[in-house]
Order: structure tokens, then sequence, then C-alpha cells
């Protein structure tokens, strides 16, 4: 699980986050929401340990983000926006890297990045170069190197960003998979289609602070709407935002 509790941080004279709290379960997908600049990538990046908060906590399994960032970080995939891969590797020996930068070694490094290959259904790319692979091969290695140490969370920000058609449908039913094999996830996103298609739960995100959390079915019953981005709109315009 990933627990968020009352998460505060401040760029100067911008407050990015607002005392920020939520929680991601276990086997589920729960999504992130807000218009740009509500502070979901700052959220995620204080989760994953690239910044630090100013006030809060970020728990991954009950590991304090801030305190022991490295032993947090071992918990967690982190998916790229960008998949840059070094193309000259094949896709199997780039998983191996990955997983050699998370301190697997030996026999363990072997069967882990076998594993990873088969779960994600590379095995007719596992040993080719990279160079010259779709956009969606290039996504699956990506993906291969943030669960090579078999992490139980995975953190994703805008993933379906610069995908096309194809490589968003393969992202969504590997996440699937993932969820159903017990993964907690989490994604940023404000692309209502992917959120209503994906997310078990989904947190609304505006100027910082929470505004609303359910189901995308809860939240359109909250709001009294029938399409999930009429009933964002409708909470995120909204000064006080609505609690769930």
């Amino acid at each position: 699980m990933i627990d968020v509790q009352q998460l505060s941080k401040s760029f100067k004279t911008v407050k990015a986050l607002d005392e920020l709290s939520f929680t991601a379960a276990d086997g589920e997908i729960t999504g992130l929401l807000g218009p740009n600049g509500a502070g979901k990538t700052t959220c995620l990046r204080i989760i994953y340990g690239l910044l630090k908060a100013d006030t809060g906590t970020a728990k991954i399994q009950g590991i304090n983000a801030s305190v022991e960032p490295i032993e947090a970080r071992k918990q967690l995939g982190i998916f790229p926006d960008k998949f840059g891969l070094y193309e000259r590797l094949t896709a199997r020996e780039q998983v191996r890297y990955f997983g050699e930068l998370q301190g697997l070694t030996g026999a363990k490094l072997t069967n882990s990045v076998s594993e990873v290959i088969e779960r994600l259904k590379m095995n007719d790319i596992a040993d080719r170069r990279s160079a010259g692979f779709s956009q969606g091969q290039r996504m699956k290695v990506a993906l291969a190197q943030a669960m090579v140490h078999q992490p139980g969370h995975l953190i994703l920000d805008e993933p379906s960003r610069g995908l096309d058609v194809m490589s968003t449908r393969i992202l969504r039913d590997m996440l699937r998979e993932l969820r159903a094999q017990g993964t907690c996830i989490l994604f940023s996103s404000h692309v209502m289609q992917e959120v209503a298609a994906l997310c078990d739960r989904v947190v609304v995100m505006a100027k910082g602070k929470v505004a609303a959390v359910g189901s995308p079915t809860e939240l359109c019953e909250l709001t009294g709407e029938s399409a999930l981005e009429d009933a964002f709109v409708k909470i995120i315009g909204s000064d006080e935002g609505i609690a769930a």
C-alpha cells in the first residue's frame, strides 16, 4: 500500500501540494486526476524520492520515503514517460542491467529477468537488439525494467502520453494483469478515457489538494453527472471542492 499523509511542498511562492492525503491499495489501480499544475507529478516525485516534502509523509509498505529512500525505492517500479533504450543491447540485456542496478546478482538476477520476460510475454523480442523496436515493444521493455526486481508497487506518470492506439491498448491490458496479480498501481493522468477505463479509485486533485475521492461511478453519482469528464469539471470548478 502507498500511504500519503498531509504532504505539503512549495517552490518559492508556489504551493504545489497543500496537506495532500490519500491511499493506494494493493491489487487496485489508483489514478491521480487533475488539471495541469494540480500537483500530480510533484506528489509522485516525493513518493519515489526525487523530491523531499516540506511536511507530511509518503510511505510505501510502511517505509517512509523521506527517512529510508533507498529501502522505499526497492518497493517501487517506476515506469518512465519516455522509453529511452540502449539500442545496441538486447531487451534481455537491458532488463538485466536494471536488475543489477536494483542489487540483484547471480542466479537470482538471471531468474528474475527470465520471469519478468515470461510475465510480460516478451520471449519473441527478448534476444533482439532494441534498435528498430516498435513503440509497443519499447514500452514492454520499459515496463520489464520497472518490474524486474518484483516490486509490489508501480508508479506511472501520464503513461499513455505519446503512445499510439495499439500501444495504449497493450499497456492497459498489462496494467490489468498486474493488478490481478496484486500489484499496487498508482498513476497520474488528465485523460478521462484512460482513468475511466482503468481505475478502481480516482483521487481528483486541484491546487495541490484532494477535491474528491471515489470510483469513476461514485464520482459521477456524487456530482449527478453521467460522464466522468462532466463530473471532473463540476468537482474542480468549485473553489472548495467536494470530499467523498
